[in-house]
């Protein structure tokens, strides 16, 4: 009895210090990816504002032909859902601008994650510089907030993916 009381003890100690460690971590996260493309910006909008044009250049649309598109798919609250691994997901546009697309990812059980598609000017270029931002809130749990040190790991790979496949279907366009 005596051992299992320290073995608790021990154990509850622990999990404390995991605790107030991972309070030392951010509760938010900013993901940026970006690219030059040398594309006219409206050519460029065009293809991040309407997630039916989606399917010509990112990866997870490309070859995807569950995907369910809202009517319209080009403006303010206009979404797609696909379902990948057996989760439902969505992506919702909530803010329409002439240099920039801002849309919603959800998944149950998932904090919504924001994320930016912004097209800026680059100083003495002919082309614009694409920006992928993922912003994601993270819950205190101490488990959440330590596997949130590699959400750059796995979202910026795919984020860089998707624009390296929109910066050659722009550029192979006449």
């Amino acid at each position: 009895m005596h051992r299992i009381k320290g073995f608790v003890i021990i154990f509850f100690f622990l999990f404390l210090i995991f605790t107030l460690l991972s309070l030392l971590i951010p509760s938010k996260i900013a993901t940026v990816n970006a690219l030059v493309i040398n594309a006219p910006q409206q050519n460029i909008l065009t293809q991040v504002t309407d997630f039916k044009n989606w399917k010509n250049w990112h990866p997870v649309f490309k070859n995807n032909t569950t995907a369910v598109f809202s009517n319209p798919s080009n403006a303010v609250d206009a979404s797609i859902n696909w379902v990948s691994n057996s989760t439902t997901n969505k992506l919702q546009i909530t803010e329409i601008t002439p240099q920039s697309v801002r849309f919603i990812l959800s998944r149950p059980g998932e904090k919504d994650v924001e994320n930016i598609i912004r097209i800026l000017p680059v100083e003495n270029s002919i082309g614009l510089q694409v920006e992928w931002r993922v912003l994601t809130r993270l819950r205190w749990y101490p488990w959440e907030k330590f596997a949130g040190i590699f959400i750059e790991k796995l979202a910026g790979p795919a984020n860089q993916e998707a624009l390296e496949s929109l910066k050659k279907y722009l550029e192979g366009q006449p």
